[in-house]
């Protein structure tokens, strides 16, 4: 007999989720939430009038769930596991899309997966449940490998003490457990004063965006939507650190012509015609009410931009701040 699905997690409120409806009122057409997680984003877009929201994931414990929760919707919820990144391959002419970037509550809170070091679990960490885990590289990355890798991808400043800590700890037995990481790193940082994030925070984050390529992903996400909207369709980001939201405001303002042009020495670069327009010029943040209700959201920032009928780009990492390593091209 077939195993049960897992039980649909309790109804949440994403971040920022006031102010997204908002922003893109009124609700209608076609959306695809591109990070379904436990679906507070497609539910609340189909509640504010969305004809047909397509929920993707690359994780299929989240599609397992949305049968459950999504079954009073009908057709008007698909489901699609895969990665963003890959989007315009299930839809195109979409009204809209919201991508609600990182690590899900649903991923963090279950210690079989192992993202959290707050939870002691085999050290996983893939969205998808699928080739190499946090693990493998944990114990196979040369220490230059790892050094990068904490240090372009969780700014972590501490990273080659770090990175030689693992390579000795692994001589001795494979690190093959949350705890056992966390306790490694916590011992190459300073005791945290009260209020300041854990020691491992930083290496968790980027180990994570490695194993899962997010930062590829982002940028591939981001083209792919550019091409699966429609005029007039509505590319919805929310993100959680600093390099992640500073990749979503290059992409925006250099599709909306907003980057500069240049020295008044050298001659005009020729610019291509917009593909988005922007909604605001900063980004939203949470106000005062849900940062009461979810400390969570502080780091949370939102960008929105509406797409026009010029031609879809491509974009150069380096120029949007990707963090590239030294294989990368």
């Amino acid at each position: 007999m077939a195993a049960a699905a897992p039980a649909a997690p309790a109804p949440h409120v994403p971040v920022l989720l006031r102010p997204l409806l908002a922003a893109v009122a009124p609700v209608r057409g076609t959306w695809l939430d591109g990070t379904l997680g436990a679906g507070g984003y497609a539910r609340a877009l189909l509640d504010a009038g969305a004809e047909q929201v397509i929920g993707m994931d690359r994780d299929p414990l989240a599609i397992a769930m949305a049968r459950d929760w999504g079954a009073p919707y009908g057709e008007r919820l698909r489901l699609v596991q895969g990665n963003f990144a890959r989007m315009d391959d299930h839809a195109e002419a979409l009204d809209g899309v919201v991508l609600d970037l990182g690590v899900s509550s649903m991923q963090l809170d279950r210690a079989e997966r192992g993202f959290s070091f707050q939870k002691d679990g085999p050290l996983d960490m893939r969205m998808s449940q699928e080739g190499p885990s946090a693990a493998d590289l944990v114990n196979t990355a040369s220490e230059a490998q790892l050094a990068d890798i904490l240090y372009l991808y969780g700014e972590e400043r501490a990273s080659r003490r770090i990175a030689r800590a693992i390579l000795r700890a692994r001589e001795s037995a494979p690190i093959e457990t949350t705890a056992a990481l966390a306790a490694i790193i916590e011992r190459c940082l300073p005791r945290p004063k009260p209020g300041q994030a854990h020691p491992a925070t930083r290496s968790f984050q980027a180990i994570r965006i490695a194993v899962n390529d997010e930062y590829r992903a982002l940028l591939d996400g981001l083209e792919a939507a550019e091409r699966a909207l429609k005029p007039g369709g509505q590319l919805a980001v929310v993100t959680f650190h600093s390099i992640e939201d500073r990749m979503v405001k290059r992409f925006f303002q250099a599709r909306a012509g907003a980057q500069g042009t240049g020295s008044r020495h050298a001659p005009e670069t020729p610019r291509e015609a917009p593909q988005f327009t922007l909604l605001t010029r900063k980004a939203i943040a949470p106000d005062a009410d849900e940062l009461a209700g979810n400390p969570r959201a502080r780091s949370a920032r939102l960008r929105i931009g509406t797409r026009t009928d010029a031609a879809p780009g491509r974009s150069d990492p380096a120029a949007l701040g990707m963090p590239l390593l030294k294989r990368e091209t």
